[in-house]
């Protein structure tokens, strides 16, 4: 069974290196300047032509509180009339994209991220839906996944039933860790009736698929009281888990200067948080997908990862990696075809770009026949754990074993040391190497070596 994870410690710590979570490759690092709005128009009118599917990212990046452990792109505003311009660029973004593709390219996926979606008032939120109606081809039947992330604190029922009504069939709500001390080192106090009720309302109202979010390794967390967070999560039967490391990078992430670091957990404590975690989420019936994410063995993810079609991309582990991406919005990032784009960054040059009738367009990469070749072979091992050399050599027309003689002996090394089990025809991820996942991939990154990997958070 997929699922099967052998715990490891030594393992662990001899591969337990810094490196990307691979939601694309090359990575985010990679992007340069050099690529601009211009790019984005043609790679637009070629997934007109090939009449791809779409999935739409919307960021919305306000929050009113301000989390010390976060790393997104956020405004922290309690001056809920910054929405508005901020809709209105919005739709010009929409406008100057929809114009390139075609009427009939369906969007089978949507997802709103932040910052906050719900900031958003009732009339706000109903606006950008019609407005993303207007511009895309939205499905009106439920079939698409239309998800959205939902701080507790941000909705109640009517929230929940004004987003059912607009069409979303699934949320990921925000949690990180229930114990109230841990919720005051990171300034996010949220109780467990707060996140019942919207989970419970999610379920009532018939919601498709409900994810929650945990973090390890936040100050004050103990193996026990965290381990008393994962069983009431399990208590609440969300399809989803994910359970994401805190990587502690103050000097990137100025919130993350609030926090101290003598609070934080020892790196020991740390693994036995995770290890118990995943015993406590396998006992209640859960499957490890990989990299942070166990789910329901009904649930589509492990249906995809049992059928050999899990992909993922930039919203994670996905069944919608066939769609062009179109990332909307403050930083958002776009993957339609062979080219990745992003957004600035800044809000104030986002929206004044947006002003000018100009493309936000700030940065991105255009692949190339290596990266192609190696995005699918880091594709396949990180959402299958297996990869037949066959099917590269084919799609691709190379000699694996050719191509990447050089990356041999440290293949062999950790077929060796029981991470991977090495062929003639195929790589499989061993049990005790799938929490390792990120540096089996690691080996075929042609880019690792020039960067600065204090830029990435560790594999566990």
């Amino acid at each position: 069974m997929l699922d099967a994870i052998r715990w490891d410690t030594d393992l662990i710590r001899r591969y337990d290196l810094a490196g990307p979570r691979y939601t694309s490759y090359p990575t985010a690092v990679q992007f340069n300047s050099q690529v601009g709005a211009f790019d984005l128009l043609h790679a637009l009118r070629d997934s007109r032509k090939a009449q791809r599917p779409l999935s739409l990212y919307v960021h919305i990046p306000f929050c009113a509180n301000i989390c010390y452990y976060c790393a997104c792109n956020k405004v922290i505003t309690k001056d809920r009339s910054r929405a508005l311009p901020y809709l209105q660029r919005l739709e010009q973004e929409m406008q100057l994209i929809a114009c390139h593709l075609a009427p009939n390219q369906r969007v089978e996926q949507l997802h709103f991220g932040g910052g906050t979606p719900t900031f958003l008032n009732h009339d706000e939120l109903r606006q950008l839906m019609a407005l993303l109606r207007k511009h895309f081809n939205l499905l009106d039947d439920d079939s698409g996944d239309y998800g959205i992330e939902i701080d507790p604190r941000e909705a109640d029922w009517s929230t929940m039933g004004l987003l059912r009504e607009l069409g979303f069939n699934r949320v990921s709500v925000g949690l990180q860790d229930l114990d109230p001390a841990v919720q005051r080192a990171v300034n996010r106090l949220q109780s467990l009736e707060e996140t019942r009720a919207v989970i419970e309302a999610a379920r009532t109202l018939q919601f498709r698929s409900i994810n929650i979010d945990l973090i390890y390794g936040l100050p004050k967390q103990t193996p026990e009281n965290f381990a008393r967070t994962v069983d009431e999560v399990i208590s609440l039967q969300p399809d989803r888990l994910s359970v994401f490391n805190y990587a502690h990078l103050p000097e990137r992430f100025m919130p993350q200067r609030r926090i101290s670091s003598t609070e934080l957990p020892a790196p020991a404590e740390k693994l036995q948080m995770l290890q118990r975690s995943i015993e406590q989420l396998t006992a209640a019936g859960y499957r490890y997908i990989g990299m942070d994410h166990f789910a329901l063995p009904d649930d589509e993810l492990a249906i995809a990862q049992e059928e050999s079609t899990l992909q993922r991309n930039f919203q994670g582990y996905t069944t919608h990696g066939h769609c062009d991406l179109i990332g909307l919005g403050v930083s958002a990032i776009s993957q339609i075809g062979d080219l990745y784009c992003q957004n600035s960054s800044d809000l104030t040059h986002y929206q004044n770009a947006l002003a000018g009738a100009q493309l936000a367009t700030s940065r991105g990469l255009v692949c190339n026949a290596d990266d192609r070749l190696r995005r699918e072979i880091i594709q396949q091992l990180i959402c299958n754990f297996s990869l037949k050399f066959e099917d590269i050599e084919q799609a691709f027309n190379i000699d694996f074993r050719g191509y990447f003689h050089e990356l041999w002996p440290e293949l062999q090394g950790m077929a060796d040391d029981g991470l991977i089990e090495l062929d003639a025809e195929a790589i499989k991820v061993l049990p005790a190497g799938r929490l390792l996942v990120r540096s089996v991939c690691m080996v075929f990154d042609a880019y690792l070596g020039q960067q600065n990997r204090q830029r990435f958070s560790r594999v566990i």
